[in-house]
């Protein structure tokens, strides 16, 4: 993806952060704030997120403005929580593995990503519908990547969705989703849609 991108004259900022260290919150500050100081201001700025990465971009647009945001393209977003989470969240070890962030994934009312309100941003979601992990994908009701159903993916005000027949931990690598990406950041929509 981030080859990808670079190809296309992009200049990309690949941010990593300790999804398992902290809570929602302060990942998206601490992952989202410095990494925009090191793109140009003048400059659109568009983000391409992952799974979790999609709620953090969302939870740091609740509290911040960002002047030259152009679009944002979700991969896999758990918009609605994640099923898994209400299944396994007491189960003795997901929190060492998940840590707080994945705590707050559920689907309830109560959970980080439903208290996040619609997008107010540029949107364009891919949701996979191919899974590695049939045990997971029992627990989520209906087409699912394997950790987050289609349903979930979903967010009200967003531009575009599209569904495509790759698994959650691999489709950042698909090179018909980053097609897709590309797509949607130079277009504002999907091709497939």
């Amino acid at each position: 993806m981030e080859q990808a991108l670079s190809d296309k004259g992009y200049s990309v900022y690949n941010v990593s952060y300790a999804s398992t260290r902290k809570n929602i919150a302060q990942l998206a500050e601490e992952a989202i704030g410095p990494a925009l100081k090191l793109c140009p201001a003048e400059h659109k700025l568009h983000f391409v997120t992952h799974s979790l990465g999609g709620i953090l971009v969302r939870q740091y647009l609740l509290h911040h403005a960002i002047e030259n945001l152009g679009r944002v393209v979700m991969l896999g977003p758990p918009n609605k929580g994640s099923e898994v989470v209400d299944k396994l969240g007491d189960f003795p070890g997901f929190h060492f593995i998940n840590g707080d962030a994945g705590l707050e994934l559920g689907t309830g009312e109560s959970s980080v990503p439903n208290r996040l309100g619609a997008a107010n941003f540029d949107l364009g979601i891919i949701a996979g519908t191919r899974s590695i992990n049939l045990i997971l994908s029992r627990m989520i009701p209906g087409p699912d990547d394997g950790k987050v159903s289609v349903e979930s993916t979903k967010l009200e005000g967003m531009h575009d969705h599209v569904q495509m027949e790759v698994t959650h931990p691999f489709m950042m690598r698909n090179s018909k989703v980053i097609e897709q990406v590309i797509q949607y950041l130079e277009t504002g929509r999907f091709s497939a849609s």
